[in-house]
């Protein structure tokens, strides 16, 4: 997202609005939107095991519950306000539940003639996935209630502030007081090299990738883990996942340029080519390594590439977003393999595709940036990439650790064993996805099929 997209902008504010902007942005912040839900929701939903399934999409579902309500209260007034505290997070209250940005107040309108409201939807969808990407790492082991304090603690210590910084003028901008800034110095009150972060890769794909290896290094591994398969239960569940994933995508990177202009058509491109070189890459990868490429990697590859380029959409050639997808694709191929060797629980390979091929997109552009980057003979753009990575990894591990250990100290992360082992979808939600015995069991207790067994059921048939 181009730096100064809030009201720190000293243009004059727009007083037309622009009809074609405006529906280009309504449509990307929904097909952000449908990433989530369902996109994610299904994608994870597949990875997991049959008796989690319901509570791996439900987490997707809490977690935009929770942000949907903060963001408008406070999150984009900390994200996007014009009063820095700082460098690091913005004014909560001065656009508390999104006063001064209603119809017919002063700010309405934002530049390029698009209601500011639509902004916020469109801002608000990223704060959601982001939050939601970090469930797939804890899948099996974790407290639901927990789940949604953690989403609603994690988005404003951590997430908001980091996009603050990133997009709203903050620490890692190219404002004149950011981190750039101070290593290259200033041009018409700007950074000389400003860090470059079009759609998220440290705000949202580094920023969720640390997350999870954080909360998993907390909260401790499932039962059984390296020692019983725990392969995905569904795996039609994934292709389709992952094809909505690429679908909402363009809105989530094209609707990035904030327009339906120029820039937008050379990030669907983008975008397409390095989901497709990233698939490729993985699948070759698989077929060398073990003989067969799989419907998981193909998913797995297009999502990694489709990270790896969120950061760098608008600012490579076609050429230089084939080169960042096929490396993500053989990276996070062999990154997700990590977890067995190092021995953390990263369930659905949250580190591995979105910590690893979102900090390869963001510090590739160090060397694909078009113009600045190390290809066209220059340095700098590449030492700039790779301190914001390391700034957004730093941000993201502390403040991560201080609510993960606050949330095991106090409401306690897990469920008990006895749970874990049962099932979480029974244990959390009274549900199961396939109940293909629900009639003889239901009518052998005398209930109703349509009715969730309690466990007192559960022990009876067990009986």
């Amino acid at each position: 997202m181009p730096f100064l997209i809030s009201g720190l902008s000293s243009a004059a504010p727009p007083t037309t609005l622009d009809t074609g902007n405006t529906a280009w942005m309504l449509v990307s912040a929904s097909l952000v939107l449908f990433m989530t839900i369902p996109g994610l929701a299904l994608f994870y939903g597949g990875l997991g095991r049959s008796r989690g399934v319901l509570n791996m999409m439900m987490m997707s579902f809490g977690s935009f519950g929770v942000i949907g309500i903060i963001y408008v209260l406070w999150g984009y007034s900390m994200s996007f306000g014009s009063h820095d505290h700082l460098g690091i997070f913005a004014n909560p209250f001065q656009f508390f539940g999104l006063s001064g940005l209603l119809p017919g107040q002063p700010g309405a309108l934002h530049a390029g003639g698009i209601p500011t409201l639509v902004l916020v939807g469109f801002e608000c969808t990223f704060a959601a996935i982001t939050v939601a990407l970090i469930s797939g790492a804890v899948a099996d082991r974790v407290k639901f209630s927990t789940w949604l304090v953690f989403s609603g603690l994690w988005a404003t210590l951590a997430y908001f502030p980091l996009a603050h910084m990133v997009w709203g003028g903050g620490l890692l901008s190219g404002s004149a007081d950011g981190l750039a800034a101070k290593l290259f110095g200033t041009v018409h009150g700007v950074a000389k090299v400003a860090p470059i972060d079009f759609s998220g890769g440290t705000v949202v794909e580094i920023n969720a990738g640390m997350a999870a290896l954080v909360v998993v290094l907390i909260i401790g591994k499932r039962m059984g883990f390296g020692s019983q398969p725990m392969r995905p239960h569904n795996v039609p569940l994934v292709m389709l996942g992952s094809g909505i994933l690429w679908f909402g995508w363009y809105g989530f990177n094209s609707g990035s340029a904030f327009g339906a202009n120029a820039t937008a058509a050379l990030v669907w491109v983008n975008t397409t080519v390095a989901g497709c070189a990233a698939m490729v890459g993985w699948l070759v990868l698989e077929k060398l390594r073990d003989g067969h490429p799989t419907s998981i990697g193909a998913a797995s590859g297009i999502v990694a590439g489709l990270v790896a380029i969120t950061p760098a959409c608008g600012n490579v050639t076609p050429l230089g977003a084939i080169a960042v997808g096929l490396v993500a694709g053989v990276l996070s191929a062999y990154a997700i393999g990590l977890k067995f060797k190092l021995g953390f629980d990263d369930s659905l390979d949250v580190v591995g595709v979105h910590l690893v091929s979102g900090f390869w997109g963001t510090v590739a552009l160090g060397f694909f940036a078009r113009g600045t980057g190390l290809v066209y003979g220059e340095w700098r753009q590449l030492v700039v990439q790779f301190v914001i990575a390391l700034v957004a990894l730093g941000y993201a591990a502390v403040v991560t650790a201080g609510i993960g250990f606050a949330l095991r100290a106090t409401i306690g992360w897990r469920v008990s064993d006895e749970d874990e082992a049962a099932g979480i979808d029974q244990a959390e939600h009274a549900e199961t996805a396939y109940d293909f015995g629900s009639v003889f069991s239901a009518s052998r207790l005398g209930h109703h099929p349509g009715r969730p067994f309690r466990h007192t059921d559960k022990e009876e048939v067990n009986a």
